[in-house]
């Protein structure tokens, strides 16, 4: 269950902090020029503020147990610099990149974590507990690297496509795994297709679209790939319909575990799970995770939001700590979900208001709640890895107001970290880029052990 689901703490409290982090954060992005590459624009944003703000606890703090009459008072002066000193080698810890579900805290301080994971992030469990590879130092490395890569992008308004945080984490995972064949489910115009390109640039791709993309070159820009074998328009063909052993003869591939499968298709993640372990596929990306109570089809995010796992599970109380938190989380982010929107008949949260959504919401069943919680151990028992992209940087520096920190991972750069988000180059970026993130999810998986 997550955290605010039956809380020790007053209700009120906690709404009242949420909102006073919420409001703070909203606050400093009002006084923020995307187009503002001076870190003395808003020294609110810069590291040596943020030192003062921690070096003025430790002194309030030393005050409690050290009065400094004149006598002591150069031995007071001494013990307060080592402290300071202490402070400023070890303040990177404060404000840096977060793995999954940490929070870095000192004598109370909270950092710059602002409220993400605050209304639990329920991550699939893998059967043996193994992660990524990759590290947060990797991450950061990748998007130095992947900047200047994005604002090259043909299609520049991928208005309904993936924006820069999921082009980043396809482009990473991509050139971080070093496929023999990348295969996508759903291109629309193409973008995803030229990431993909970018990542590795000699590497065969395999496309599955309803619609092919150069369609779309006659109302505006768009991306048709070389190398790239298109099933689209009259030839396309569903990915679950695929005879994959044969093109996989096709195309040389001997070692199918080496192929990078990306479903873009909004189609019932369970399903898809289902095909590619068939198939005998292993590596796999859904770009659209989405969360309980949201989306266009049942996603790996929802069926293991589950009682069991650690930030899942719900309450539908109408007058409960999580009933009031998301109420007033609605105020400040888009695509927070209330209570209302959570909750169907008979208390039914999981899934969308317990329905399992397919095919953009046009082919939809109702399922139990025995049925959804034997779907996540299932998973879970296909499950090598299971890894969520976290958003690329914090709301108060990517100006985002679309999706709700309170479900989502603490971020690659964190909010407070002006200085890298511009070093990094992110300022360079429109704010518009940064509001479609929908946790992105990276998978291995492989037969269910007997």
């Amino acid at each position: 269950m997550h955290p605010l689901a039956h809380g020790p703490q007053n209700p009120i409290t906690a709404t009242t902090k949420m909102l006073d982090r919420a409001l703070s954060s909203r606050r400093v992005t009002s006084h923020l020029d995307d187009s503002d590459t001076d870190a003395s624009a808003d020294d609110s944003k810069t590291k040596k503020q943020n030192l003062s703000l921690l070096a003025s606890n430790y002194l309030s703090r030393l005050s409690h147990f050290c009065f400094c009459p004149t006598a002591s008072f150069l031995l007071c002066l001494l013990l307060a610099l080592v402290l300071i000193t202490s402070l400023a080698f070890h303040s990177r810890s404060f404000v840096c990149v977060s793995d999954h579900g940490s929070r870095v805290g000192f004598f109370g301080l909270d950092g710059l974590d602002s409220d993400f994971g605050l209304l639990g992030v329920p991550w699939c469990r893998s059967k043996h507990g193994k992660t990524v590879q990759w590290t947060s130092k990797d991450l950061l490395k990748g998007l130095e690297e992947f900047v200047p890569v994005y604002e090259t992008r043909p299609i520049k308004n991928n208005m309904y496509g993936m924006g820069f945080d999921h082009s980043f984490g396809l482009w990473f995972i991509a050139k971080w795994l070093k496929p023999v064949l990348m295969i996508e489910s759903g291109v629309f115009k193409g973008h995803s297709t030229w990431v993909l390109r970018q990542a590795m640039p000699d590497t065969p791709i395999i496309s599955l679209s309803p619609r092919h993309p150069g369609k779309y070159l006659k109302k505006g820009p768009a991306y048709v790939a070389g190398n790239c074998t298109y099933f689209a328009g009259k030839d396309f063909v569903d990915f679950g319909n695929v005879d994959w052993k044969s093109m996989m003869k096709k195309h040389g591939i001997t070692d199918i575990s080496r192929v990078l499968i990306f479903f873009d298709d909004h189609q019932n993640e369970l399903k898809r799970v289902k095909q590619a372990l068939n198939a005998g596929f292993r590596h796999l990306v859904f770009e659209d995770n989405y969360d309980t109570g949201t989306g266009d089809h049942y996603s790996l995010r929802q069926i293991c939001d589950q009682s069991y796992i650690r930030g899942g599970g719900h309450s539908c109380f109408r007058d409960g700590d999580e009933a009031r938190v998301r109420s007033k989380r609605k105020l400040f982010w888009e695509k927070a979900v209330d209570i209302h929107e959570l909750c169907g008949p008979n208390e039914a949260w999981w899934g969308v208001k317990g329905w399992m959504r397919d095919n953009f919401n046009h082919s939809n069943k109702p399922i139990s709640y025995a049925e959804h919680f034997q779907n996540s151990r299932f998973i879970e028992s296909t499950l090598d890895v299971y890894w969520e992209l976290p958003p690329v940087a914090g709301p108060s520096l990517t100006h985002q107001t679309r999706y709700d920190p309170a479900r989502a991972s603490s971020p690659i750069v964190e909010d407070g970290r002006y200085g890298l988000f511009q070093r990094l180059g992110l300022g360079r970026l429109e704010a518009s880029v940064f509001n479609g993130y929908t946790q992105m999810v990276y998978i291995e998986i492989s037969e269910r052990e007997s």
